[in-house]
């Protein structure tokens, strides 16, 4: 995914020497997931990445303009680990949990209990007034069932799935069973128990095998 436009940022005066940047946007991420957009002040930033203010703007604009960075990397993160697992030639309900399993991993990828996705986290409570966020998000979500989407067609294509699934459909309920598990994840949910949620979702999507009935 694309990165967003930097231009709610001030002008870029360079960046300070020998600075890591994407050490800092990496310390900036753990941040938002932890406490939100909202939630986190550029003080808060600058503290976690060990930068000071001026220095934060320099490198990456405002706030504003930093949150979206971290919310485009996290998209390519997401978005490549749930590609790379419906990629291969796994039967479907096989690829559909690796699928589901490189979600968790990213979910339970913190110190401590899940923190869920960093967009359900941290992003959908600003898309009502956000409408940078709200873009990115939206696109991130269209990205997502479409992955889902062409991974139904191949299997309705190689006879997994009956001629009469409707792809589309069968994308957004495995888009949604992602979203659900994220929740659940942030709200203390067990990693064993979401992927068992996962699993039993797969044997319902998948319900619509060729021949099956």
């Amino acid at each position: 995914m694309a990165r967003q436009n930097r231009q709610t940022g001030p002008v870029r005066r360079g960046r300070p020497p020998a600075y890591d940047a994407d050490t800092a946007l990496k310390r900036a991420t753990e941040t938002f997931w932890k406490t939100g957009y909202s939630g986190t002040s550029l003080d808060k930033v600058a503290a976690a990445t060990g930068m000071s203010p001026p220095s934060l703007y320099a490198v990456f604009g405002n706030k504003h303009a930093l949150y979206l960075e971290a919310l485009a990397r996290y998209w390519e993160r997401s978005l490549a680990a749930t590609r790379e697992a419906l990629a291969g030639d796994h039967p479907l309900e096989e690829a559909l949990m690796l699928a589901y399993d490189a979600a968790l991993s990213i979910y339970f990828s913190g110190k401590g209990p899940g923190r869920g996705c960093f967009v359900i986290g941290t992003a959908v409570t600003e898309v009502a007034e956000d409408s940078a966020i709200r873009d990115s998000v939206a696109a991130g979500l269209r990205m997502i069932d479409a992955d889902f989407e062409a991974r139904f067609r191949r299997a309705q294509d190689k006879c997994e799935l009956s001629r009469d699934a409707d792809p589309a459909a069968l994308a957004v309920l495995a888009s949604a069973t992602m979203h659900t598990i994220a929740i659940r994840a942030r709200a203390g949910a067990r990693r064993p128990e979401l992927r068992e949620l996962a699993r039993k979702a797969v044997k319902v999507i998948c319900g619509c095998r060729a021949g099956a009935g």
